[in-house]
């Protein structure tokens, strides 16, 4: 029998995430906002920022299975998940939550696949098809398999592990948004230091910015070059799998083409026309290494202002032939549409911004970098910090 209080089980459930390699990239997000038992709530809850746990809910959970709530609570928090999707909550508010949830197990299951440190509660969802997915992607599926059948479950059936308090992240002022933002992007930072210590998991890939001792030249040209080598050959005797989750048919590696690649360029008049000159003259660089099919060339604002497409062999006229177009807003949403709507979607997206966003992050369902001008941080992307 255990004879630790409820708030004694949460603080040893901190320490062991913090003491952990898997985990201690969460060290700053778990003492981030407030840490609260709650008698109104089923399971657990967060806002975005502040945890929630029942009791009643914690006395059915062992040690190990109360890790992977603390984990799953914090993880919400530190992938902004409350405030990046909340236009899929105003869609499908339990398709949303499930989506939500999907991402997260999926993360904390691929950490600790022995499963030392955690253990899943019964009947939660996860679902390895969602293996890297994000969360625009997994509610897309979800919806449409609802339309279409009547139901919103991956082929791991279950449910949502806890409550996702949408309507007050939505309720946030634009201000107490990028304040909560800027408090969770310190937060990374801090987890990252810990995990560096004790030789942990890095957060980079969800979002952390790297070290800004490294050029952000190389920081770039290691993200294309990395995310397309081997992409040099394709067959269609083997579709992607990489694709058949979005109904779309392409070929595995093996031919000579490499697909399109997506550039936005935010010109809402954040971004001086020196900065621009020297990203895109790092592009034309870039494909003299890794030769694109196409290379889409979006200057955006509020919309898309200026659209340019260039083919294999005329790269190197990009820097002296592009007229940026814009001085707006800032909504990038618009080019998750663009993307969206591609007959094929493209290899890699490359942002550049400063990351003031007025309608929230997108997401385009393939590898992502952002080359920022602030210390701001995209989620579910590499971020680069450009010093010129």
């Amino acid at each position: 029998m255990n004879t630790m209080t409820h708030d004694q089980r949460l603080k040893r459930s901190h320490i062991t995430l913090l003491r952990s390699k898997p985990y201690a990239q969460l060290a700053g997000i778990l003492m981030l906002g407030k840490t609260e038992l709650r008698d109104d709530i089923p399971t657990a809850m967060t806002d975005g920022i502040n945890k929630f746990y029942s009791p009643k809910f914690m006395d059915t959970l062992s040690d190990k299975q109360l890790n992977w709530v603390v984990a799953h609570e914090n993880f919400h928090v530190m992938l902004k998940q409350l405030t990046v999707w909340r236009k899929l909550f105003d869609r499908d508010a339990d398709t949303a939550n499930r989506a939500a949830d999907y991402v997260i197990n999926q993360m904390i299951a691929d950490l600790d696949p022995a499963r030392q440190i955690v253990m899943e509660p019964e009947s939660i969802l996860l679902d390895e098809q969602y293996r890297g997915w994000d969360t625009n992607r997994v509610f897309d599926h979800l919806f449409k398999k609802k339309q279409e059948q009547g139901q919103d479950q991956g082929e791991g059936s279950g449910a949502p592990l806890d409550s996702h308090n949408w309507e007050d992240a939505k309720a946030l002022t634009p201000e107490e948004q990028e304040s909560i933002s800027d408090a969770i992007d310190q937060a990374i930072r801090q987890g990252e230091i810990l995990a560096g210590k004790i030789g942990g998991t890095s957060p980079r890939d969800i979002g952390a910015l790297p070290d800004p001792a490294v050029r952000w030249e190389e920081q770039l040209r290691d993200f294309v070059t990395s995310t397309m080598s081997g992409r040099d050959s394709a067959t269609w005797r083997r579709p992607s799998r990489r694709w058949l989750g979005q109904d779309i048919y392409r070929p595995s590696p093996y031919s000579e083409a490499l697909g399109p690649i997506v550039i936005g360029v935010d010109t809402s008049g954040s971004i001086d026309q020196q900065t621009i000159a020297k990203f895109l003259a790092e592009i034309v660089a870039i494909t003299e290494t890794v030769n694109p099919e196409r290379l889409h060339l979006l200057y955006w604002d509020t919309d898309i202002r200026q659209e340019e497409t260039y083919e294999q062999g005329s790269y190197p006229l990009l820097a002296t032939s592009t007229k940026p177009a814009g001085g707006g807003g800032t909504d990038a949403l618009c080019v998750e549409q663009y993307v969206r709507d591609m007959p094929t979607p493209p290899e890699l997206v490359l942002m550049l911004s400063d990351g003031y966003l007025y309608a929230g992050w997108p997401e385009f369902g393939v590898p992502t970098l952002w080359a920022m001008t602030t210390n701001k941080t995209a989620p579910n992307a590499v971020n680069i910090r450009i010093n010129l």
